[in-house]
């Protein structure tokens, strides 16, 4: 893996390889992270947009879980 920093983002180089599923848990975290740092919101907004995205995340991925 390479991590490269620019004036004006940052480059991950990463082996084709990869597991895909974890690397998208990755970005999705990275666009949480990215979106909060624009937002406005309050930490009570904040938390009840968590709150759906796990609901959201268990509804599609329970039955990996319970067989």
């Amino acid at each position: 893996m390479v991590i490269e920093r620019t004036n004006k983002e940052i480059i991950f180089r990463l082996p084709v390889d990869i597991d895909i599923a974890g690397l998208q848990r990755i970005v999705d975290y990275l666009k949480y992270k990215e979106t909060i740092l624009k937002s406005e919101a309050n930490e009570e907004q904040a938390n009840e947009l968590a709150d759906e995205s796990k609901k959201r995340w268990w509804a599609e991925n329970k039955t990996r879980f319970i067989k």
